[in-house]
């Protein structure tokens, strides 16, 4: 009975590829069974890297959460083979850019149909262990935005691995252009300009390969669900909302109440050294004291499979839903839920709406989930727009955004958007982009 309601997940559990190949014409691939797992999840976790390429040419989504929060990236990741993970991995990729061209058309016209203005956007890091706040990045970000056109200017040109560089960095987004080449980024001080790869080359996609495999495999997620807003108070003997300017705006202050983050780790694909150098990773981390350089990844062998399973189709279909018996390596997991204390400060005075900050962001950095942002955004915030908002990222280290300046503008020059003429294109300039 089980295998007649699932007829395509059955024969990818067997490994009957001859029978995968004619069903996935016919069948949904994205189709769950009891446990949440689609025929990928499973491919994935049996090591049966035939139907797994076979359910990839045919385009089996990538991007789906089994009843237990993960993947078939977290999965092939935990299988421990190579070639897998980069297959599972280029089809991620790939599934995503289709889906933001799918989009692109709506956020171009949405993005027109906002006026043209100037914004300046400061965000920094604070920590209450002494000199720590010194080593933190921060900057004012600079954005303007005209027709389909945005630019930012910035001073921090990477912040990535825990390393940073500081410099006169732009970043143009044309709406007009092929997504190919949409996106530039300009060092003003050398006069050179890259364009943003549309398609990661092979070496980087190895490269993150690798650093997966060396890696605890994460799935987290905010919880939004029970927030609450309660007005912020100051004062010694006669307590009082707090209210301040925030930049050029009036604001009130809130305490956001409830926000949980859910986070589970997997580790059962990672070696002792691996655990104890992520662990001083982290702990360099939150004292503040990394290493500024990039580190060197090496690159990752496959693992040794994990004993093939014993376990039956019967046997798989008839335990406890979202329960399912263990298919690969066992699972070595921890589960972590913490509670946050956030401020943010809502202003009636800000030009902006909501709305429309959220419609320049998902145009120039859609992610996944940004509908429940938006839901969220929209429905859950105090009245106002949100000026300052401040949240920890680490138990001793906080992060801070701040709106200090707006203004609507209709005189931004078409040169701003533009490549200066005298700047030459240099492919290398930044190799993380």
């Amino acid at each position: 009975m089980a295998t007649e309601s699932y007829p395509l997940h059955a024969s990818v559990f067997e490994g009957d590829k001859i029978r995968v190949a004619q069903l996935i014409r016919t069948h949904d691939l994205g189709e769950k069974d009891k446990h949440g797992n689609t025929p990928l999840h499973l491919a994935v976790m049996l090591g049966h890297t035939e139907c797994v390429q076979l359910l990839l040419a045919h385009n089996a989504p990538v991007k789906v959460k089994n009843s237990m929060g993960w993947t078939p990236l977290a999965e092939a990741i935990s299988y421990g083979n190579r070639q897998t993970i980069v297959s599972v991995l280029r089809k991620l990729k790939l599934q995503a850019r289709e889906a933001l061209e799918d989009r692109r058309p709506s956020l171009i016209q949405a993005l027109k149909d906002i006026g043209d203005f100037y914004l300046e956007l400061k965000w920094d890091f604070n920590s209450w262990v002494p000199l720590v706040s010194r080593m933190l990045p921060s900057d004012v970000c600079k954005i303007f935005k005209k027709g389909s056109c945005i630019r930012l200017d910035t001073t921090l040109v990477d912040f990535n691995d825990m390393h940073w560089e500081r410099g006169d960095i732009s970043f143009v987004f044309n709406g007009s252009e092929r997504p190919q080449q949409s996106l530039t980024v300009l060092d003003n001080r050398l006069g050179v300009y890259q364009k943003i790869r549309y398609e990661e080359s092979d070496a980087c996609l190895e490269e993150e390969v690798s650093i997966l495999m060396g890696s605890d495999i994460l799935s987290a997620q905010m919880s939004t669900k029970n927030i609450t807003f309660s007005r912020a108070q100051h004062g010694w003997l006669f307590r009082e909302d707090k209210t301040e300017m925030v930049g050029d705006f009036k604001a009130d202050f809130y305490y956001v109440n409830g926000l949980i983050l859910q986070s589970r780790k997997r580790r059962e694909h990672l070696t002792p050294e691996d655990v104890q150098k992520n662990k001083a990773i982290m702990e360099n981390i939150g004292r503040g004291s990394w290493d500024q350089s990039p580190p060197q990844v090496e690159r990752r062998r496959s693992m040794t499979p994990p004993s093939r399973s014993s376990v039956t189709w019967e046997e798989y279909m008839t335990a406890p839903a979202g329960t399912p018996p263990c298919l690969a390596r066992p699972l070595i997991a921890k589960e972590n839920s913490k509670a946050f204390k956030a401020t943010v400060a809502m202003s009636e005075d800000f030009p902006m709406t909501v709305e429309i900050l959220l419609d320049v962001l998902e145009v120039v950095a859609p992610f996944k989930q940004f509908q429940k942002l938006r839901d969220f955004m929209m429905t859950k915030l105090p009245s106002g727009f949100p000026v300052k908002i401040e949240i920890p990222v680490f138990p001793t280290i906080t992060a801070k955004v701040t709106f200090t300046l707006f203004e609507w503008r209709n005189d931004l020059e078409a040169e701003l958007f533009e490549i200066p003429a005298d700047f030459r294109e240099d492919a290398g300039r930044f190799p993380d982009l």
